[in-house]
């Protein structure tokens, strides 16, 4: 059995950013938790 555990830091910093960069990285964001979701799903069908 293969344990995998993954850390993330996130740090937080005001910043002006355009309406551009703002919808690409939601963008971004929603494609990372699509693909995360399908990991999770083939994981429990093995």
């Amino acid at each position: 059995m293969t344990l995998t555990i993954f850390f993330l830091i996130i740090t937080i910093q005001r910043r002006e950013i355009s309406v551009e960069k703002a919808f690409h990285q939601e963008q971004v964001e929603k494609l990372y938790e699509q693909i995360k979701d399908r990991q999770v799903m083939v994981h429990h069908l093995l």
